[in-house]
């Protein structure tokens, strides 16, 4: 095969181009440290740094939501711990007010500075975040989670929605905490009631209070099971208790029966996980035995309450006025947990909806109304005027079991300020005082929980901060094994090239300059 001058000239050249570029690469790499500089130099491994930097990336983001997450978890404590200490301040004050020494003025005073408190909490309850955003509505951040009522109760207008950012591929920290979980769900320690069942009319002799539960188990577990119980006084310093069912229950009683009015702490009655405190006021000379011997209350959880709003685009001006559980049976079997919407289609008709209502909604019961008054689902409502077709009411029940701080504090504001014949305390401020002492401790635990749950948050957040950070490092490091030069071994490489490039140039140029008059 014959090889034209041409064709030697071009081979040549490519060879010495080919030579001369590899060299050049090698010495960048040497300059620049990074072996792979295109995914032709390595296709596996320029793969496999893709991944790797996609991962740093994410590392990279990771590392900023823990920093959203830890400001925001700093910021909750900072709000709850401030709360916390104003119910502290609230429970103080309760515990002055109970004291029977002061005057209405006193009290006045007392109750004065527990609407600052009361007014503070709700600020605080209603705080925002440094991005505007309101701490504790769950994922309605754009609005107040508090609102109060006219008639100065609180609502919770928030969700149950606790909003979380990811920190690592497999882990998950929530913001928030929402306003139904840390203050709603405060347990209700006053959800029981004393009910005199004779003699009546009420003489007054004799006064038992509103229970106050010591073991939510236990009232779980046995109270509620066995309620309405009777409590019958035979003297002074005796009684009995009987459950639903006629059992004569005296000795599960931590005194077996027997009380002492004029005794501190003799007094109490511990039925089944709740605290009842009996109160004597008799007349001096006055036979004891026989001014008490008698007497009988019935003891029960509180009934729901249930509250009817009218609906803003109601047609009519008719509003229920009133509602009171008539059937317990039908209530607890029909009416929904939740709350009702009552709609009515005509003026006489209407139809029970569970809430939320949708346009795809079915009614749960349904009915007529004559003259002001309807039942429906073991509830009897009142009504003002004549309904009209296309008024809606809403229904909100209150279960008494959970009880938010803020409605504590209303409720003890308004016991206060009520006047007081004399000077002693009677029986309704001295239950109001031990309902706002053992609710406010109730929703302080709530808080203690929450606060908690924020410290559990922030030490699993610096554990996968460390963990990141040691992923981060040995990211590093394998991008570092896989894309930078190995300088050894690149010095050797350029070693090589450099010399077939120069005997490729000495080749070149001893061959180009042959001839045939060197054959001659």
């Amino acid at each position: 095969m014959r090889i034209s001058t041409a064709q030697f000239y071009d081979a040549s050249a490519n060879s010495y181009a080919k030579n001369f570029a590899d060299m050049a690469k090698t010495n960048d790499q040497i300059t620049s440290g990074v072996r792979i500089q295109t995914p032709a130099d390595d296709p596996v491994g320029a793969a496999r740094l893709l991944i790797l930097q996609q991962q740093q990336a994410l590392l990279g983001q990771y590392d900023a939501n823990m920093n959203t997450v830890n400001n925001a978890l700093l910021q909750e404590e900072s709000v709850l711990s401030t709360v916390n200490e104003a119910l502290q301040r609230a429970s103080d004050l309760a515990l002055r007010a109970g004291g029977a020494g002061l005057t209405d003025a006193d009290r006045t005073s007392i109750s004065s500075e527990l609407k600052e408190i009361e007014a503070n909490v709700f600020g605080l309850l209603n705080s925002r975040d440094a991005n505007g955003n309101y701490m504790f509505g769950g994922s309605k951040t754009a609005q107040p989670p508090y609102v109060r009522n006219a008639d100065g109760t609180y609502s919770y207008h928030g969700d149950q929605t606790q909003l979380s950012l990811q920190v690592s591929d497999t882990l998950n920290l929530a913001t928030n905490d929402t306003g139904f979980t840390v203050f709603d769900q405060a347990v209700n320690k006053n959800r029981t009631e004393a009910a005199l069942t004779a003699p009546l009319p009420n003489d007054n002799k004799v006064q038992v209070s509103q229970g106050l539960m010591t073991s939510t188990s236990t009232y779980n577990e046995r109270f509620a099971s066995g309620q309405p119980y009777s409590l019958n006084f035979t003297s002074s310093t005796r009684f009995t208790i009987t459950d639903a069912s006629g059992n004569d229950i005296t000795a599960q009683t931590a005194t077996n029966g027997v009380f002492d009015a004029n005794t501190e702490g003799g007094n109490v009655v511990t039925l089944r996980g709740v605290e009842f405190r009996i109160d004597l006021s008799l007349k001096d000379g006055e036979d004891a035995d026989a001014a008490v011997a008698g007497h009988q209350f019935s003891l029960q959880t509180r009934p729901d309450s249930l509250t009817a709003s009218r609906g803003a685009g109601n047609p009519s001006t008719a509003q229920i006025t009133g509602s009171s559980i008539s059937n317990p049976t039908d209530y607890h079997s029909t009416f929904p947990s939740g709350g009702a919407v009552i709609r009515f289609t005509s003026a006489t008709d209407y139809a029970l909806y569970a809430q939320p209502m949708s346009d795809d909604s079915q009614p749960v019961a349904t009915g007529s109304m004559s003259g002001n008054a309807f039942t429906v689902a073991g509830v009897t409502y009142q009504v003002s005027d004549a309904p009209a077709a296309g008024d809606e009411f809403s229904v909100s029940v209150d279960t008494h079991q959970t009880q938010n701080p803020l409605q504590t504090l209303a409720q003890l504001r308004a016991a206060l300020d009520a006047p007081i014949d004399g000077e002693t305390v009677n029986i309704d401020l001295r239950n109001a005082v031990a309902s706002a002492v053992a609710n406010l401790a109730s929703g302080r635990e709530r808080i203690d929980i929450t606060r908690g749950s924020i410290g559990a948050r922030g030490n699993s957040l610096e554990i996968q901060r460390q963990e990141n950070t040691s992923l981060g490092v040995a990211n590093k490091t394998t991008q570092n094994a896989i894309g930078n030069t190995d300088m050894s071994q690149a010095a050797i490489t350029l070693t090589l090239q450099q010399a077939m490039l120069e005997a490729s140039q000495m080749a070149f140029a001893r061959v180009s300059q042959l001839s045939l008059f060197n054959k001659l």
